[in-house]
């Protein structure tokens, strides 16, 4: 027989970055809380994504500057890569933080339940042979990665993102399935470290959901640094060698290499989980919510990457929130996708904010935009990157996309999602004072242009 404990006010199934948020806000707002998580808290982003992988291409961006320090009139050689070493820097930054998020959770009364959780009832999570129960339900079971038809994925040459960031050693050589968010960041570190890269993404350029002028920068930028890119060539099979493998594209291109990488995305982890069972409807495998995050049945929301949209940590964090501040009460405002941040970290990175030029047109018709060169940004030419500011204006209105390209934009993109949500016009933001040298004038340079008088940049 399973015992039933007595009920939460708010139990939450999965402790990654859209679950703990959801109980870190429940509990301050004095509701009782439940956590329940298989593996350990922080989930995907804390310990196999975000964090690993920031923390390697970090590691990269000190090998290219030791690879290129005389560029800069520093005496330095790069003597090469020590994985282990780069390892164990990783994994003591994301063991930090897990000590600090363990901590934290502790610290605000949250209730953490290990082990699988299964619904067993509209409010009833079981655990092993323990029922838990909520008043609310909120479902946050996340993401893994994905592979394709017939495409078996060995863990030693043919790897997933979680099994690359375990890797002892940097391969010579590496083929990357896909040219999204996840293998752009892992073609960008493995070149840093050395490797021989190719990527190969089926559709006809590399992360297909940024705006066009981003994606042809970055694969111009990859293509400097002697990653290739073959867009527009799907994958057709791969065979294992004595040495690694061997791909085959859909035409007739041969690519040898040691290793593999599927980087095709990630899908949401809801199957066997009793999710349909209890009246919960999926689609494609997602949880399918309202503007409110509700699922349909009564008191059950879902956050995070089991949602269909953008799968960012930030997102689930804002949605965890969001959930929170709704069962307590508060009546938050809904979350606009399109105002949450994106952002790859590869060298050089890709933010954006808001729409691509093409849906901008597809939505308001006709629309102005504006290009500023980071050729005439100091700070960018003091780190020796190149890209680009692009805004994208709803003719005489407001701002509707915002569009970066360059190393370390990825920290311009918070006052990007200010102007996007301010709904700001370019008088708005011209008057802005920023800090010089610093590539926030980037930004500032930009708006002065579409404002129609341009400083730095030709009108």
């Amino acid at each position: 027989m399973v015992a039933v404990t007595d009920a939460f006010d708010v139990l939450v199934l999965g402790a990654g970055s859209g679950g703990y948020a959801c109980a870190l806000r429940a509990a301050q707002l004095g509701l009782s809380v439940g956590l329940v998580e298989r593996d350990r808290l922080g989930g995907t982003c804390l310990h196999v994504g975000c964090i690993p992988t920031k923390a390697l291409l970090h590691a990269g961006e000190i090998a290219d500057a030791a690879r290129d320090a005389a560029d800069f009139g520093v005496r330095a050689q790069l003597d090469g890569i020590d994985m282990p070493g780069v390892n164990a820097y990783k994994d003591k930054v994301v063991a930090r933080l897990f000590k600090g998020l363990t901590g934290l959770i502790a610290s605000r009364g949250i209730t953490v339940i290990e082990g699988e959780g299964t619904l067993v009832g509209p409010h009833e999570v079981r655990v092993g042979e323990t029922g838990y129960t909520g008043r609310h339900l909120v479902l946050a079971t996340g993401s893994a990665a994905r592979s394709l038809p017939g495409l078996e994925v060995d863990g030693e040459r043919v790897l997933t993102s979680e099994h690359a960031l375990a890797l002892d050693r940097v391969p010579a050589s590496v083929v990357v399935l896909g040219g999204g968010v996840i293998g752009c960041e892992f073609a960008s570190v493995w070149r840093s470290f050395g490797a021989e890269v190719t990527i190969l993404e089926a559709l006809p350029r590399l992360v297909p959901t940024e705006d066009e002028a981003s994606s042809a920068a970055l694969q111009r930028a990859f293509r400097k640094r002697g990653i290739r890119a073959l867009t527009s060539t799907p994958f057709e099979s791969v065979s294992r060698t004595e040495s690694g493998v061997v791909v085959r594209t859909q035409g007739g291109e041969s690519l040898e290499a040691d290793l593999l990488l599927v980087a095709v995305g990630r899908g949401p982890v809801t199957a066997g989980l009793g999710f349909e069972d209890q009246g919960i409807t999926l689609d494609r495998g997602f949880v399918r919510v309202d503007d409110r995050l509700r699922t349909g049945v009564a008191e059950v929301y879902a956050v995070g990457d089991i949602v269909a949209g953008p799968q960012l940590a930030h997102r689930g964090f804002a949605q965890g929130i969001f959930v929170a501040e709704q069962i307590a009460g508060l009546d938050p405002a809904s979350i606009d996708d399109l105002g949450i941040p994106r952002v790859t970290y590869s060298h050089p990175e890709v933010a954006s904010v808001g729409l691509t030029e093409q849906a901008a047109r597809e939505r308001y018709g006709e629309v102005e935009t504006l290009v500023y060169d980071l050729g005439g940004n100091g700070k960018s030419q003091i780190l020796g990157t190149q890209g680009f500011v692009k805004l994208i204006r709803h003719p005489d209105g407001p701002v509707v996309g915002l569009h970066l390209v360059g190393d370390r934009v990825g920290e311009l993109i918070g006052e990007a999602q200010l102007i996007y949500g301010w709904e700001a016009v370019p008088d708005d933001v011209a008057p802005l004072v920023h800090a010089h040298p610093t590539q926030n004038e980037a930004l500032g340079e930009a708006f002065l242009a579409l404002a129609g008088k341009p400083l730095h940049a030709h009108s």
